[in-house]
């Protein structure tokens, strides 16, 4: 059985450069929620040289479509979305502070390049689990922009949360070096 490393956030210089590709963690701590409105809004608010509603210092930024919270539940399904939305908007959060992202799909663009400068990874969790996922959530809390509905950027404080590192601050990345390794071209 693979070895499973625990996190615990914030997340530090040291933390990431421990951590290659194909690394098996488990998260907890804080983690915050933004896709693209929420990145968009982040970037010009950091452009203007202004302070994010959150300190994002060390965080790691969970790219999540969530379904609406059942009665009784913290919250409902938390699966993935699709990460290469925020190619433009990643290496600049990277750059705020913020120590990586959780998501689905490789990342491009800048990213690697920012991963590395900043001493940042990209995790992947399984899309298809968001039901497995949610229960490793255990508080969910509005930070910001409440009127961007499912785009609003949330806090959720998880235990044992399941993630995969798919890119490294090394230049590490599990979608090349798998092409390269299963490909017979």
């Amino acid at each position: 059985m693979a070895e499973v490393k625990r996190l615990n956030t914030p997340l530090t210089d040291e933390d990431i450069e421990g951590l290659k590709i194909g690394d098996n963690v488990l998260i907890t701590g804080e983690i915050f929620t933004a896709r693209d409105a929420a990145h968009k809004k982040m970037v010009e608010i950091l452009d203007k040289g202004e302070k994010l509603p959150f300190d994002i210092k060390g965080q790691l930024i969970y790219y999540v479509g969530p379904s609406p919270t059942r009665p009784g539940q913290v919250i409902g399904s938390a699966g993935p979305t699709t990460s290469g939305r925020m190619n433009k908007y990643a290496p600049r959060i990277l750059e705020a502070g913020s120590k990586g992202m959780i998501g689905k799909g490789e990342m491009g663009g800048g990213v690697p390049d920012a991963l590395k400068k900043n001493k940042g990874a990209y995790f992947i969790v399984v899309g298809g689990a968001a039901a497995l996922i949610s229960k490793s959530i255990t508080a969910n809390e509005l930070v910001a922009w409440e009127e961007m509905g499912a785009e609003a950027v949330r806090k959720y404080t998880v235990k044992d949360f399941p993630a995969i590192v798919a890119q490294d601050s090394h230049g590490g990345n599990m979608y090349v070096e798998g092409i390269k390794k299963y490909s017979k071209i």
